[in-house]
């Protein structure tokens, strides 16, 4: 187990070209869940566990690792069955999710399997509004479910969704009354924490759960004779979605002569200078790492600046 993510720093390379790589786990049955390697950043068994009063029923305890404090989370309890018994013999995914670090208790861990992201698809619609999936794939015959983390971790760990007072610029609404905002995102709850923002601005927003829904979206503006650029003040799409990857997105944006001047900003739990190269490859207008309100309203509040501010300086002139 120790060599399973050996080489997960060599798996770059993927990226941008509409694949990703899955650690597969198991958790108390034989179901198999997947989680993209991108955010692992380490997989080990189960350390010693010390208890915190006052901790979330999902928290098992803290472990102390390679110098810091990390929470683990049951993840079997995360998503609403019995914890996971005999800790000791289970394993532990060291994640990195919105600028934090959280260790997730599975039963055990298989391999790491390579696939392409027009293989992972949406939960399926009977899966109802409760559920903890933000996709599923095959793989070998089986069925593996994709844990939507982002709702586990809000649930364990609300976000405060708040702009801070003179983020926004005041009456900035008015001046893009008849535009809104595209935002791409296969997990219900980041897609609704974004809308809450933008729309707490006074925006209008469309949403979409991934690339390829939003592309068709942007082609149906086109075909209904309507410019994307004047519909539009930006889009904020998350990287990691099924069918379509956020790369992958951005890339097929700048590859259309009517859809690449587009400003598009890409909204991730994935972080760092690897996500910051990658923006730069595919052509996207900027990064930022979920989940900051006021950061992510400072980016809205500019590009409505930059926008309205070249409309007004053309109307005088």
């Amino acid at each position: 187990m120790a060599g399973v993510l050996d080489s997960v720093n060599q798996r770059t390379q993927l990226v941008g070209q509409n694949r990703l790589e899955l650690l597969l786990f198991r958790l108390s049955g034989q179901q198999l869940y997947g989680i993209n390697v991108f955010k692992v950043k380490e997989v080990l068994q189960c350390p010693k566990l010390n208890e915190i009063p006052g901790r979330s029923g999902v928290v098992r305890g803290v472990a102390h690792i390679r110098g810091g404090t990390i929470p683990i989370l049951d993840m079997n309890l995360a998503i609403g069955r019995k914890p996971l018994e005999d800790i000791e013999n289970c394993f532990v995914i060291i994640t990195e999710y919105n600028r934090t670090s959280q260790g997730f208790l599975v039963r055990g861990v298989e391999r790491i399997v390579n696939m392409n992201w027009g293989d992972i698809h949406p939960p399926p619609q009977g899966a109802g509004k409760e559920h903890y999936l933000t996709a599923v794939t095959e793989v070998d015959d089986k069925l593996v479910e994709i844990v939507d983390v982002e709702k586990i971790l809000a649930e364990v760990s609300p976000i405060s969704e708040t702009i801070s007072a003179g983020v926004v610029e005041d009456g900035l609404s008015e001046r893009v009354v008849k535009k809104q905002i595209l935002i791409v995102d296969d997990s219900t709850i980041a897609r609704k924490q974004i809308q809450r923002v933008v729309e707490s601005m006074g925006i209008a927003t469309t949403v979409k759960k991934d690339g390829r829904e939003a592309i068709e979206f942007l082609h149906s503006l086109l075909e209904d004779g309507k410019d994307p650029l004047n519909e539009l003040i930006m889009i904020i799409s998350d990287i990691e979605m099924p069918e379509m990857d956020g790369y992958t997105f951005t890339a097929e944006v700048r590859a259309n002569p009517q859809l690449k001047d587009m400003f598009i900003i890409l909204h991730t739990s994935l972080s760092g200078v690897f996500n910051a190269a990658m923006v730069k490859k595919v052509g996207a207008d900027d990064f930022l790492a979920k989940f900051h309100p006021d950061e992510l309203a400072k980016r809205v509040n500019d590009r409505v600046l930059a926008i309205t501010g070249e409309d007004l300086l053309s109307e005088s002139e």
